[in-house]
């Protein structure tokens, strides 16, 4: 039987996501919709973990799959270090945690650990930890809670734009303070768990356009070698 492959560029591609830099607002709104979870009898720690697992999620700039895959041996209480075991291209890292997530953090640890008894941090059921079908339906469930809007399935808001915000608003601070960006991005390359410094530098075009007020202090730092959105990493970045 033969066979046809078609030549390239026939069908047209997809529009690259673009991704949602949330608001100071947002955030706001969509972490006390996480604090109003209730308790469900299929998955019995869900209003517990959802509060802290989103938290977590934008504080450190993690993956959803980092997070949901923390084992309680992962979560340093003594030194607020998370360790993450074998992430995107197999790599560890050691994320340190801010102060009032670090709270929480241990909050969380005495109400749910002895609980659970498993080895999750963040358990779902029958000793797993928590889907990411899971997590997407919560978050999802959150953003209509929060009246903050979704674009539908392909589209926007995603639980991955948490760590995009997260980049975006650690540059956002750090241009507001008048700190050097060119020094402090294979800082930002190294906590993030990117193998590339062009994957990092890519939020620099993410803040200008979230943030156009310091457009002007971004080009001046790196100029047009900053890639444009449209080209950036996507959803595992």
């Amino acid at each position: 039987m033969n066979a046809y492959v078609l030549p390239a560029g026939v069908l047209p591609r997809p529009a690259r996501y673009i991704p949602h830099i949330f608001t100071d607002t947002e955030l706001a709104a969509l972490f006390t919709q996480t604090d109003r979870c209730h308790y469900s009898s299929q998955v019995p720690l869900r209003h517990l973990a959802m509060p802290v697992l989103f938290r977590t999620i934008y504080a450190c700039g993690l993956r959803a799959s980092e997070a949901r895959l923390l084992r309680v041996d992962d979560v340093d209480l003594d030194s607020g270090v998370l360790r993450i075991r074998n992430a995107k291209g197999g790599k560890d890292r050691q994320v340190p945690v801010s102060a009032p997530l670090h709270a929480r953090l241990v909050g969380y640890h005495a109400h749910v650990t002895a609980r659970s008894g498993g080895d999750w941090f963040f358990p779902g059921t029958a000793g797993n930890p928590l889907t990411l079908g899971n997590i997407d339906k919560n978050f999802r469930r959150f953003l209509w809670q929060a009246r903050i809007s979704h674009g539908g399935r392909g589209h926007g808001p995603r639980v991955h734009d948490l760590r995009h915000t997260f980049v975006v608003n650690n540059l956002r601070s750090w241009f507001a303070h008048g700190h050097d960006v060119n020094a402090l991005l294979p800082v930002l390359q190294t906590y993030l768990g990117h193998s590339s410094l062009a994957d990092t530098a890519y939020y620099l075009r993410l803040t200008a356009e979230s943030y156009p007020h310091i457009t002007a202090r971004i080009q001046h730092a790196l100029g047009d070698v900053v890639p444009p959105a449209a080209a950036g990493p996507g959803h595992g970045h």
